[in-house]
């Protein structure tokens, strides 16, 4: 049996490897998890920085309120 256009993104999404900018945990630094190619590409300019940086602020401002999830706009422009 095929797999249907989900379980074909789930099993793309699984296979990459997540981290967070440090490679620590993000329990520990309070940065966002993204793939690592994603991560790469932000922290080759400048502009890719600051909008590392100001996502890993709303991780952590998130986090301060007790929250799990944090909308931090990495992944804006993606179906959820």
């Amino acid at each position: 049996m095929a797999k249907t256009k989900q379980q074909k993104s789930l099993t793309k999404w699984t296979k990459q490897k997540w981290r967070t900018a440090s490679g620590k945990k993000s329990s520990e630094t309070g940065e966002v998890y993204a793939p690592s190619k994603t991560i790469s590409k932000l922290k080759s300019t400048k502009k890719g920085k600051k909008k590392l940086a100001a996502a890993n602020a709303k991780k952590r401002a998130a986090t301060k309120k007790g929250k799990q999830h944090a909308s931090h706009g990495l992944h804006k422009g993606k179906k959820r």
